[in-house]
């Protein structure tokens, strides 16, 4: 599932996903990739990114129940 919440915030905050990579110590791939919905990042990764977007792990990476 995309990651249309983290990609949101980062272009709230004019980074760019090199940008957000430098902040928080990887690669504009996996950036990309978790924002795909391609890569399962760590909790300190996500708590890095959090902090990086001034967001809460919920605000970027709870995932609502769907109905199907």
């Amino acid at each position: 599932m995309k990651n249309i919440k983290l990609k949101v915030a980062r272009v709230a905050k004019d980074l760019s996903q090199d940008d957000l990579a430098k902040i928080v110590g990887v690669s504009r791939q996996t950036i990309g990739l978790i924002e795909q919905g391609k890569y399962n990042p760590s909790l300190n990764l996500c708590v890095a990114i959090c902090k990086a977007l001034s967001k809460t792990l919920d605000d970027l990476f709870w995932e609502e129940d769907e109905e199907e």
